[in-house]
């Protein structure tokens, strides 16, 4: 398929990078398990360590679909769209827990990157599968951009966890 062989470089490093960031995600809870759990340390995984790993994931998941070799891309936005469609209720689940969670106390810039930005993310890409069909070329770039969004949405949330984790867990400890 010819419009989307143009973005076969593009799905091809970003999806390498979510995978590699997947792994790297990994590496650091591995070696923050090693800590003492403190308060409801569960529930707070949930709410912010675990999306981090599903936005990931849905880049990587983005850009395999866009490398298969497709002979339509009416498939392609199908997927694309349920992808976005699951992101959207997935963060509305996010959102439940990290309100339900106490053992942190979420700050805007928490609700920024945790829920705003990728509901933004997911929905514009729902919304441009469905449109790729009458507006093929724009909404492969909003596509793309959503796809770029939610690698730098898991970015930021998993350095922020990190930066968490050194900076307050270890003051916590003493």
């Amino acid at each position: 398929m010819t419009v989307l062989n143009a973005w076969e470089n593009f799905y091809v490093i970003v999806g390498s990078s979510a995978g590699a960031l997947i792994g790297l995600q990994f590496v650091v809870i591995t070696l923050i398990a090693a800590k003492p759990i403190v308060g409801d340390a569960r529930a707070a995984g949930a709410a912010f360590a675990t999306p981090t790993i599903i936005h990931f994931g849905a880049v990587l998941l983005l850009s395999a679909i866009g490398n298969a070799p497709w002979t339509e891309i009416t498939t392609v936005t199908i997927l694309w769209g349920l992808i976005g469609l699951s992101g959207v209720a997935y963060v509305v689940v996010v959102a439940r827990r990290m309100r339900v969670q106490s053992a942190y106390q979420p700050v805007f810039e928490d609700w920024l990157f945790h829920v705003l930005l990728p509901i933004v993310a997911y929905a514009a890409l729902a919304i441009s599968a469905y449109a790729t069909l009458s507006h093929t070329r724009a909404a492969l770039f909003i596509i793309g951009t959503a796809a770029l969004l939610l690698l730098f949405i898991g970015i930021h949330n998993a350095w922020d966890a990190v930066t968490y984790h050194v900076f307050v867990g270890s003051r916590r400890e003493r």
